[in-house]
């Protein structure tokens, strides 16, 4: 999953919660479904001792910034422009 992720999202550079969070290829739905799902991704690693590269507090961060988005108007549909 993250592979093709990190495809879409600009090649090897490091993926990021907020980094997802201001992409403008996904819409906020999209973005809180993959935000949630890496933050359970990222509790079940800590459980297994490893790390993957940010925690739980920066992907509460970065859902925290989507729904603000999504109350101001902003990432409610995929856009072509980098609005958000």
């Amino acid at each position: 999953m993250f592979d093709s992720l990190r495809d879409r999202m600009g090649g090897g550079d490091k993926i990021s919660p907020m980094g997802i969070a201001h992409n403008s290829l996904f819409t906020a739905r999209e973005t809180i479904d993959l935000l949630n799902q890496l933050k359970a991704d990222v509790t079940a690693a800590g459980k297994e001792g490893r790390e993957l590269g940010f925690d739980a507090e920066e992907i509460d961060s970065a859902l925290a910034e989507v729904h603000q988005g999504v109350q101001d108007g902003v990432g409610s549909e995929t856009v072509l422009k980098g609005d958000f």
